[in-house]
């Protein structure tokens, strides 16, 4: 049948290893999947951000019941963390609240890497503002679309098992930080971009975020929807990098 996934997706009968394109939300994958399966009761292990790609477990039928398990798993990322901007959301989506202009060798790489390595361990960090963390019974993200200041932001610990810096470069009056992070479930890489961008005193915000693991399972492995899906939700990236970045180039 031509809307029958194929078995090598699945790590269980019913539960499937499905990439997230950026410019999709997790609920779309959802959705998506309802249709081609035919099937209503589906679920997720952990919500991506829209602009994020990478990784769903997703539990098809009974393995709904399975997802508490793969939620607890650790998650692994490559983050593109952008030094000198910071926005409303924490990445690409929101508006610039804060810049600060890096000059060309105001950043050295030893201190960037030292900057890095400095982030293993556990950290105790307010959630970000766009999330579904609740103060006073309302989400987060609910105060900040209506404009008005929550009653307090909640903290939660975020654990860095493992942390490696795999590239640095300068953009324009950036500077850009590739760093793979191996954390804790529950943890936000947004909140621990700006913390990362704290330490080295320059605003920060995430550029692009890719879940490449949950556990042991890879993002190599999951189901892939159809190449025209995939090049509009890039193409949905580029325009919003070139208007908050202010880039003429392709991104």
């Amino acid at each position: 049948m031509n809307n029958v996934i194929p078995r090598k997706h699945y790590i269980e009968p019913d539960v499937l290893l499905v990439h997230k394109p950026a410019g999709m939300t997790s609920f779309a994958v959802v959705r998506e999947l309802r249709k081609k399966l035919d099937i209503k009761k589906i679920g997720h292990a952990g919500t991506l951000d829209p602009l994020a790609h990478g990784l769903l477990i997703t539990g098809i039928g009974s393995g709904t019941k399975k997802m508490s398990h793969y939620l607890a798993l650790p998650k692994t990322y490559i983050a593109e963390i952008i030094l000198g901007k910071s926005t409303s959301t924490g990445d690409l989506e929101g508006v610039i609240t804060k810049e600060r202009y890096v000059g060309l060798g105001d950043l050295r790489g030893n201190d960037i890497e030292d900057s890095v390595r400095g982030m293993k361990g556990t950290h105790r960090l307010p959630v970000p503002l766009y999330s579904a963390i609740k103060a006073d019974g309302k989400a987060l993200y609910r105060y900040a679309r209506e404009g008005k200041k929550p009653p307090y932001v909640p903290e939660k610990e975020m654990i860095i098992t493992d942390i490696q810096l795999l590239d640095e470069y300068h953009s324009g009056e950036c500077h850009v930080v590739q760093v793979r992070f191996v954390v804790t479930s529950g943890s936000y890489i947004r909140t621990l971009a700006e913390e990362f961008g704290r330490r080295i005193g320059y605003p920060a915000t995430l550029r692009k975020l890719y879940r490449t693991h949950i556990g042991t399972y890879r993002d190599a492995d999951a189901y892939r929807f159809d190449a025209k899906r995939k090049k509009s939700a890039r193409d949905f990236v580029r325009v919003i990098m070139r208007i908050l970045l202010g880039k003429k180039r392709s991104l």
